[in-house]
This record gives structure tokens, sequence and C-alpha cells, in this order.
């Protein structure tokens, strides 16, 4: 027993060591070797056989040679990006979007298909048969396919792959990541779909100069995703961010939940035009019509001034901002992302949530703190990617990568 954990703990040491030295060039480079070690406190030998690892397995390569000074001239190394490839899924009630990224996080190609099957089973099938179908489309576009990965709504075990949870389905302890790496060979990452958004942003979008950070989605629900020492935070059952189901009316609608007057019942696509339609009804004027007013038509005649898409923005960045500034107390976050299809409201909707935490957030707390539309919310795969990426940064995947190429 001894010698198995002496094995795994080198093991370890070598994925922590690889880690930190392709986390380096990834995030600085160029950068030299005298650089690295410098900044990683690893010895020199190390350093030097590690990134021959990652040379002999093209995950860097050497490029122009820095100004010397006084010795001989370092060779600064930077990451290659173009060769690896990952499909990245986002699920979700009726269909999936496929995406295919390089390792630099740029999408190559995407494509979207119906999935309207509402069995476990069912649904399985339907969606490795798309993920093949995208594959073989694109075959020509990959060059190495290193991993696949899928964000999805519902509660998910990242650390083995089974969903255990979806809300628009019964599910049971469904192993999807072993079924997608069984059928296709690679590995495969599986992650709820906003904590992996909030991960996104905070490798690609507006926080990704923040350890701590906030993401709350407005869709069919209101979720939160935290990143906390730059880590998506999720607590023993792996289900952290309910923002939706924090009460903010005790006499308002009942919520699916069971409770009355959850943030859901006022801040989701589906309440927020049932709310225009009984306004309507009631004979309030609006350009809005019972024929046209989806999220984008609310949003679109709040901009244009028309008083009731107005009022009924502006209640529900009430109702978020009395939720957000509950987490902002408790969590301090450098930055809250806000992303939905309500967006497209942002002047008035980030008014009525910044009202919220002058009034209601500590001082410390709110003082030098950006509230901010996301940047990535046309790209609907990248928090799938981000899964992968993190799994690179932290040796996970790039262990494996090298481990392959040592085989």
């Amino acid at each position: 027993m001894t010698t198995g954990g002496q094995i795994g703990n080198i093991d370890l040491v070598k994925q922590l060591n690889g880690a930190v030295v392709y986390r380096l060039i990834d995030q600085q480079g160029p950068i030299s070797r005298i650089q690295i070690a410098e900044l990683s406190h690893l010895a020199p030998a190390s350093i030097t056989k590690i990134t021959r690892q990652l040379l002999d397995r093209g995950l860097i390569k050497e490029v122009e040679q820095q100004a010397s000074t006084g010795g001989r001239r370092a060779v600064s190394i930077v990451t290659e990006n173009r060769a690896f490839h990952t499909v990245a899924i986002r699920l979700g009630r009726n269909g999936a979007t496929i995406t295919l990224y390089n390792l630099s996080g740029k999408p190559l190609a995407e494509e979207a298909y119906s999935l309207p099957e509402r069995t476990q089973e069912t649904l399985e099938i339907g969606l490795l048969n798309a993920i093949a179908a995208f594959i073989n489309t694109f075959t020509n576009k990959i060059r190495e396919l290193i991993a696949i990965a899928i964000s999805l709504p519902g509660l998910v075990n990242p650390e083995d792959g089974i969903v255990k949870y979806m809300p628009h389905m019964s599910v049971n302890d469904w192993q999807l990541e072993k079924a997608i790496r069984e059928r296709f060979k690679v590995s495969c990452f599986i992650g709820h779909d906003i904590r992996a958004l909030a991960l996104a942003e905070h490798y690609f979008g507006a926080t990704q100069e923040c350890e701590d950070s906030m993401l709350v989605r407005v869709h069919r629900g209101t979720g939160a995703g935290f990143i906390i020492n730059g880590q998506i935070f999720l607590g023993k059952n792996r289900n952290v961010g309910e923002l939706g189901h924090i009460q903010i009316d005790p006499l308002g609608e009942r919520c699916y939940c069971g409770n009355f007057g959850c943030l859901e019942t006022v801040a989701s696509n589906a309440a927020i035009e049932q709310r225009v339609r009984n306004l309507l009804i009631q004979g309030y004027q609006s350009k809005l019509t019972l024929d046209d007013c989806s999220i984008s038509a609310i949003c679109k005649a709040a901009n244009k001034g028309d008083e009731l898409a107005v009022n009924v923005i502006d209640r529900v960045g009430r109702s978020l901002g009395r939720a957000i500034s509950m987490a902002i107390n408790l969590f301090n976050p450098q930055k809250v992302v806000i992303t939905g299809d309500i967006a497209e409201a942002e002047k008035i909707l980030l008014a009525a949530i910044q009202g919220c935490i002058d009034n209601q957030v500590l001082i410390n707390f709110r003082k030098d703190l950006p509230v901010v539309i996301s940047q990535l919310d046309h790209r609907s795969a990248i928090g799938s990617f981000a899964l992968v990426k993190r799994s690179m940064l932290s040796g996970v995947l790039l262990q494996h990568l090298l481990g392959d190429s040592n085989e």
C-alpha cells in the first residue's frame, strides 16, 4: 500500500508541476525557461524536462529569441493551440448547440441539433448520434480531438460525470461522461451550464482580472455561478447558486418549488412575458401586442421608451437587485456579471440593480464593485469549452495528453 501511495504521489507531483509550467506559458507567454523557473520556483532541471515533454507533444513551441542580457540569449515559449481540438456542447431542453474549438478558444464550426426526446435513454442515443454527426461533418477541420465537454441545466457531479437531476426530464444517475468516453474514446467533462459560463467569463470574458466574481443568468429561470479564488464554487452537493429560489415577496406567486414569491416567479423569461400579457389584457397602453410580447420585443420596446416595457424591466431589475445584494453581502465578489436575453435592455436593467445595491449592500462591499453585462452571451457552448480549459490548466487533461505521448 505504501508503494502505491508513493506512486500516486509521484504522479500527482508530475501533474501539478506540469500544470504550473503549462499555465505560465499559456498565460504569460512568450516566456523564457529562466522566467518560468523564477516564477514557478521549480528547479531548472525540472523546467527543462517538462518543457521538453510539452515540445515533443506539440503543446508548446519556441518562438523568437529574447534580447540578450549579457549571456546566451533565452528562447521564448508559447502554447501551440491550432493542432488540438475540443467538441463543446450546450445541452438545453429541446436541443443541443455543438461547437468545435481549438485550444485557444477560437470557434471553428457550430451546428444546432434538435433533441426533443423525453427519456434518459432516448436522449442519450440522440445526443451521441448528434455528436457523431457533427464530428463526421467537420472531420476535415479536426487534427486531434482531445476532449468532449457538455454543460447542461440540472445537478451534475463533475468528478464522475454523473447527471443526478435535470429540470425537464427524469434521470436516474445518468452516466453521461462514461457513455461519451466509451463511444468516442476521448476525455469527457460534464458541468452545470451557469457555473460553466461563470468559469468561461473568468477565463475569456469580463472577470479575467478577478479572483472572486459572480455571474447571474436570467433565462427559463434565474441562477448564479460563483468564482472563488479562481475556482468554481460548488459546495458539498455540487449545487450552489440557486438565486432564483430566494424569496423576494412572501405574498407573491407560488413557485414550482412549492414556495411563494421566489425570484424566479418574477425574473425569468416566461414570467416577464406573462406579466406583459396580463398588463395588456388589463388595458395598459403599449406598443407591445399580445401577438408580439417576447422577451426580445419587450427589451426593444423598453429601449425605445415604451412605458409599460420600461416598468416591467425596472421591476425585474429591482427584484434581481435585492437577491444580488444578499449574495454580495455574503460573498463580497470583485465583479457581478449579468447575462440572459433581458440584458438587451442593459441601461434600464443595470440602473435598477445598481439602485438596490447602493441601498442594501455594505459600503465596503459595494465600493468599486462593477456590475456589467456578459461579453460571452452570444457564444452558447463557451462554458463547456471552459471545462476543458480548466482541465488543461489544472494538469488533469494535460497529463493525460503527455501520458499518451509517452505510451
